[in-house]
């Protein structure tokens, strides 16, 4: 991750200084790039992604099945 500097200019007070360093924070996607892995979904394993294809197909065929029925 790369640092962020800010200098203070001539005439500067600190409440611009602050806005002038958020700015450039939001500029470089820093902070959107530490927010994204603090919710970092783990990849499903091989079980889950059967038994949600598995659930899947039974929708499918459970809904398929009331539509032939005419109560859809």
């Amino acid at each position: 991750m790369a640092g962020l500097k800010v200098e203070k200019r001539e005439q500067e007070n600190s409440k611009q200084l602050v806005n002038s360093f958020l700015r450039r924070l939001k500029q470089s996607a820093i902070l959107k790039q530490a927010k994204e892995s603090m919710y970092r979904k783990r990849p499903l394993s091989r079980k889950l992604k059967i038994r949600a294809a598995l659930r899947r197909e039974e929708l499918r065929r459970y809904y398929k099945k009331l539509e032939k029925l005419g109560k859809i």
